[in-house]
């Protein structure tokens, strides 16, 4: 085969994997790495390596279900263990994503604050224009609508070069652990793996790859979009958390959110970085409250057997489209009321997807090995060691992570 044409058909399949990779890094994610670049400098970069691995391992491994079965994840769990099982688990991830879900309205409420607009009009108008986009949109035109919105995550990056790092010291403490024993680095270290590999992430790169019609004879193209979407995001959570080491790590500026951290770059880093990171994060926010939610509506309706799909109408698909509704409007909803439980929900969000990941990736590691659903197309030995691995680090960094909150090292 041609190398233009090697170019055209990755150029047909390219989406999913990119898209989700890159909206991974929404409101919550881009809040870890701020804090953790605040508060201990370059020194939690190191995790980013392992993390990518673990990224690249099983974003693979799900996308190549999807290519292979033409089936979402909730399809095959509610197929091969049974209803009760999977209601259990749609359940505790519905709850947990629409945690993350209200996290994201309050990062676009927060981005819109800081650059003097109102969130009783913002908060509404962002989730009228989502909600549209998504009901009213093609799967083809939401896509393409979403690749061009993850190219304004390279503003993080410029932010980063912006900010005028010393680069000997990043690349030092990016290859070079620096361990330090109390409850903040360790909570901030499994935040970091945990904001970038979550449950719902991979409901929603399988279903994306149903739904597009990815096949397993276009399954090398698919892998490409997979591997460039986990470089990327990665690249993009290095360069946030350079761009808060060097400008407010320094000066012992404690943040607690990244609308705080952009708001501490002004003095700092000066207008330009200030801005970028601000409207970054507000892309960033308005990304995740499309993708979550629609994450959402797709593994409860697979889980169900109910039509769904960004293809579908309303009277097609009307419970796809009325969770999806559901979350966007009751999220919207509880950033507006003053004094709402936003902390609560956000922590509740990431503790239940911190426990709930290690069984959704037993189960895809289960239904990965099946040769009477993957055929050829199973797990080699090599590559479930490191599958297996994965889930074993993910699984004690999960039970660490509720340790460490419940029970506190010394500082």
């Amino acid at each position: 085969m041609s190398p233009w044409r090697k170019t055209v058909i990755f150029l047909s399949i390219m989406g999913p994997g990119i898209i989700t990779a890159n909206i991974d890094n929404d409101a919550s994610g881009i809040t870890t790495y701020s804090v953790a670049g605040a508060r201990f400098g370059y020194a939690l970069l190191w995790t980013l390596i392992p993390t990518t691995v673990a990224l690249v391992v099983i974003q693979e491994m799900v996308a190549r279900m999807g290519a292979v079965t033409g089936k979402g994840l909730s399809d095959l769990i509610r197929e091969h263990y049974g209803v009760r099982s999977t209601f259990f688990m749609m359940t505790v991830l519905f709850i947990a994503n629409f945690g993350t879900t209200v996290a994201n309205f309050a990062g676009w409420a927060a981005s819109m604050q800081i650059i003097g607009l109102s969130k009783y009009l913002m908060v509404p108008l962002g989730a009228l224009v989502i909600w549209i986009l998504v009901v009213k949109g093609s799967y083809r035109s939401v896509e393409r609508i979403l690749l061009v919105a993850c190219l304004l995550y390279f503003g993080y990056v410029l932010s980063g070069f912006m900010a005028k790092p010393q680069w000997s010291a990043v690349f030092k403490s990016t290859f070079m652990p620096q361990l330090q024993w109390n409850s903040e680095y360790i909570i901030l270290s499994i935040a970091i793996i945990g904001t970038t590999i979550t449950p719902w992430m991979q409901f929603y790169l399988q279903s994306s790859i149903a739904e597009k019609g990815i096949t397993k004879e276009e399954y090398k193209a698919s892998r490409l979009d997979v591997f460039i979407g986990c470089s990327i995001t990665d690249i993009v959570s290095f360069f946030i958390i350079v761009t808060c080491a060097t400008t407010l790590f320094p000066f012992g500026i404690r943040i607690h959110d990244a609308s705080e951290a952009a708001i501490a770059l002004k003095p700092l880093a000066g207008q330009y970085a200030f801005l970028i990171f601000a409207f970054s994060l507000a892309n960033a926010a308005l990304l995740g409250a499309i993708i979550v939610p629609l994450a959402t509506s797709y593994y409860i309706c697979e889980a169900m057997g109910w039509e769904r799909g960004v293809n579908k109408t309303f009277k097609e698909a009307p419970q796809f489209m009325g969770i999806y509704t559901f979350m966007i409007v009751t999220a919207s909803l509880v950033i507006l009321i003053p004094g709402a439980p936003l902390v609560f929900l956000m922590v509740l969000s990431s503790i239940l997807n911190g426990l709930l990941l290690p069984f959704v990736l037993i189960y895809a590691l289960s239904l990965v090995n099946n040769k009477k659903i993957m055929g050829d197309y199973v797990n080699p030995k090599f590559y479930n060691v490191i599958s297996w691995g994965t889930v074993g680090a993910i699984t004690v960094l999960a039970l660490f992570f509720v340790i460490a909150v419940f029970f506190p090292v010394g500082a």
